[in-house]
């Protein structure tokens, strides 16, 4: 099809990059209307022209809407607006907008579900143990320790703790340091398109802090969950010591099955997600899934937690936007961490409220008196705003690139054929599977046990389904990569797995 007639300005004073202005002026064209699936998008060249930009600037907006589904490359053909694109996407009302971003919603019936729900009671798991104490090889969620700038972290808290003040030493906001909210709300809207004030965020102590205060502001007796099947092995287990209702939903390749979550749960109060790189298979929630998930949860009444893990670490293209930065119902928390990016001992975690639960979560923030240690957060704070955050982000994707490429080609070597390697597109872990042998499927649980004694803190991908059944439940395991010094002991460590595997 003929291009469309299509203006786009730009506005150079706004604190937005000009490439997210161009990415925002396409999904808004494509929501009104004016762009249709199949219509071809001005040229890199013609637009950058139009744009008095550089042509990089635009090959950057293109890369970022491919990726996010909204266009299509097709070569010499052009880029098109992509003829998938689900059809709630391309109309909305400036009523809806409006009403998305302030109005109010009515709340379902809190009644308890007619039919009880089919779950799996929770296997005692060796995650805890893997997760907990000194590093070791292979652990997964596991940042780069070597690689983390402490002398820069050291001076920063001394100098907190030298001249803070008594600030410093005394109870801690539960809501959080109010210079860390500050900076998280606009790296948040520069970095993953959330846009939210101050008040939206809540720092806490980890992202099993965040769950109970989520859990503790907004659920009710017997509440059900919807829970990506499979997934978080740490948020399954808490959420099942809460007395939730879990409801396994089945993930493919375009992540959760909302469409399946619907005939499982229809009304289920939560959807907790992993959309960026889904945990542990390392998927992205497609967009069509995206959008039927906030059709859901809109229709539902209900709250979808958005646990944005690691999404700054994606080595094909620009980190994606968050579903959050979709949301036009405020029925998405969002939900982030310093653990990944920077180590997981600093124990601080931050979630993004929606504005018509800020007062009962801040509420009841307080009344847990659930505050982190405002030595640790300023002095966060201070990474943030001297550059040191974002110059270390920019290292790490870097040196994540080449560390996950060095123990694929060590696994791949060692293993063979008897091993499975789909790596995802982001993430500082990865799943394997092995491939089943004469035997039959490969005993994972008894392979990370062995590999555990071995030094190693892989674990069994089989154990993070909760529904299991027979002989249809993926045997593999599920690794990090972060710490991998070079390939000699990427080598090391493949071959010392390896060995685990036939014992």
């Amino acid at each position: 099809m003929p291009t469309p007639a299509l203006t786009i300005e730009i506005d150079r004073q706004h604190h937005l990059p000009i490439y997210l202005q161009i990415c925002e002026r396409f999904r808004t064209a494509i929501a009104a209307g004016h762009l249709r699936p199949g219509d071809r998008v001005p040229a890199l060249r013609s637009l950058a022209t139009q744009l008095n930009t550089a042509r990089g600037t635009v090959e950057l907006a293109y890369t970022i809407l491919v990726d996010e589904g909204y266009l299509q490359m097709r070569g010499a053909a052009g880029t098109v607006v992509s003829p998938s694109l689900p059809a709630s996407v391309m109309h909305s009302s400036r009523a809806q907008e409006v009403q998305g971003a302030h109005g109010s919603r009515g709340t379902k019936d809190a009644g308890t579900p007619e039919t009880p729900r089919g779950q799996s009671a929770p296997r005692p798991l060796p995650i805890a143990v893997a997760m907990s104490g000194a590093p070791r090889p292979l652990q997964p969620g596991m940042p780069a320790l070597d690689a983390f700038p402490g002398k820069v972290w050291n001076k920063l808290v001394s100098y907190r703790a030298r001249s803070g003040g008594r600030e410093m030493f005394a109870y801690p906001d539960p809501a959080g340091y109010r210079p860390l909210r500050e900076h998280i709300a606009t790296y948040l809207g520069l970095s993953r398109g959330v846009t939210c004030v101050p008040e939206q965020v809540f720092v806490t102590g980890g992202y099993r802090a965040t769950l109970e205060l989520v859990l503790r502001s907004l659920a009710r007796p017997n509440d059900s969950v919807w829970f990506e099947d499979p997934g978080y092995l740490l948020a399954r287990g808490f959420l099942a010591e809460t007395g939730v209702q879990l409801v396994p939903v089945p993930v493919d390749s375009e992540g959760i099955d909302v469409e399946r979550g619907t005939l499982l749960d229809a009304q289920a109060r939560f959807a907790l997600v992993t959309p960026s790189h889904q945990s542990p298979l390392g998927h992205t929630l497609s967009l069509a899934r995206r959008v039927a998930l906030l059709e859901w949860a809109e229709k539902a009444s209900s709250w979808i937690v958005e646990d944005d893990y690691d999404s700054e670490f994606r080595y094909l293209g620009r980190p994606l936007p968050a579903l959050k930065s979709l949301d036009r119902r405020d029925r998405v928390i969002y939900c982030g961490t310093f653990s990944k990016v920077m180590f997981p001992g600093l124990r601080l975690a931050y979630a993004v409220v929606p504005e018509r639960a800020v007062e009962r979560v801040g509420r009841v923030a307080h009344s847990m008196n659930a505050g982190s240690p405002t030595l640790l957060q300023a002095a966060v704070s201070d990474f943030i705003e001297q550059g040191h955050f974002a110059r270390h982000l920019k290292r790490m994707r870097a040196l994540y690139s080449e560390r996950r490429m060095l123990i694929v080609h060590a696994l791949e070597e060692s293993f063979g054929e008897r091993l499975i390697v789909e790596l995802p597109p982001g993430g500082i872990q990865f799943a394997v599977q092995f491939a089943e042998g004469p035997d039959g499927p490969v005993d994972d649980i008894a392979v990370a046990g062995r590999a555990r004694e071995a030094g190693l803190a892989v674990l069994p991908l089989s154990i993070w389904y909760a529904n299991s059944r027979v002989g249809r439940t993926p045997r593999g395991l599920v690794m990090g990569f972060a710490n991998i010094a070079d390939a000699e002991d990427a080598g090391r460590l493949a071959r010392t797995l390896r060995a685990c595997l036939d014992i």
